[in-house]
C-alpha cells in the first residue's frame, strides 16, 4: 500500500507552488507548474491505519524530471526505491531481494501523474476544491473522478511558496501523511537516477515486456 501513495504522490509533488503566498492553494499550484520540468528534495511519511495506529515515520528523497521519470527513495527505518523510467515502474525491495516491475501507462492510469506533464487534465481527472487556511496551510483537495479510483482523495498543503505536506487517504481508510523539505526547483538530474536494472540475484516479478535481459520469476 505503501508503494500506491508514493506512486500516486509523485504528480502531486509536480504542483509544488512558488506563486505568493495570497494566492489560494488552487492559484499557487497552477502558477507553480508553468515551465516546471524538473525538483527534487527530502520527504518524511507516517502511515495510519482505519483504526487509527500510526507507524514508524519513514525518510528519504525524491527526484522528478518531466514528462514521466521519478525516483522516490526510502532511506530509513528500511530500505526500499520505487524508480519510473518513463516505460516502466520498478519496486526494489533490498530485505526481500524482490523487485516488481509493471508497465507505467498502467501505474498512471486515473491517477495523479496525469498532473506531472498535462495540469490541464487536472480538472478532467479529479475534482478539485479549495479547502482554506489550516495549520498554516493553504490546502487544495483532489478526488477522483473515476468509477474505480485508486484512493478517496489527496490534500495539498501550500505555505511560503512551497508544497509543504499532503495527506492522502486509500479507500480502506488508511491514511499517509506526507511532509516535504529541501526543495531544487528546475535542478540538472542526471539520467542514471531514473534508470534501473535489477540487482544480481533479485527476483523479478510483474510485466516486463519491452525491457531487455529482465526475466520474471520462475522463468
Amino acid at each position: 500500500m505503501l508503494r500506491s501513495i508514493a506512486i500516486a504522490a509523485f504528480a502531486l509533488m509536480l504542483a509544488v507552488p512558488a506563486a505568493q503566498a495570497a494566492q489560494n492553494a488552487r492559484q499557487q499550484l497552477d502558477a507553480f507548474a508553468h515551465n516546471l520540468h524538473a525538483i527534487k528534495g527530502d520527504f518524511s511519511q507516517t502511515l495510519t491505519n482505519a483504526n487509527g495506529q500510526s507507524g514508524k515515520p519513514s525518510t528519504g528523497t525524491l527526484a522528478l524530471e518531466a514528462p514521466r521519470e521519478f525516483r522516490w527513495e526510502v532511506n530509513a527505518p528500511y530500505k526500499q526505491l520505487i524508480v519510473a523510467d518513463g516505460g516502466h515502474v520498478w519496486m526494489y525491495d533490498p530485505d526481500l531481494e524482490q523487485v516488481t516491475v509493471r508497465r507505467q501507462s498502467a501505474a498512471e492510469a486515473h491517477s495523479p501523474l496525469t498532473v506531472l506533464t498535462d495540469l490541464s487534465q487536472l480538472d478532467h481527472e479529479f475534482t478539485v476544491a479549495n479547502l482554506g487556511d489550516k495549520d498554516g496551510l493553504a490546502w487544495l483537495r483532489l478526488k477522483p473522478t473515476d468509477d474505480n479510483p485508486q484512493f478517496e482523495y489527496a490534500d495539498l498543503g501550500f505555505a511560503e511558496g512551497q508544497l509543504r505536506e499532503m495527506r492522502f487517504r486509500d479507500q480502506l481508510g488508511n491514511t499517509s501523511r506526507i511532509q516535504f523539505s529541501h526543495w531544487q526547483r528546475n535542478v540538472s538530474l542526471p539520467a542514471k537516477l531514473f534508470n534501473f536494472t535489477p540487482p544480481k540475484g533479485a527476483d523479478v516479478v510483474g510485466d516486463t515486456g519491452d525491457v531487455p535481459e529482465v526475466h520474471p520469476l520462475g522463468q
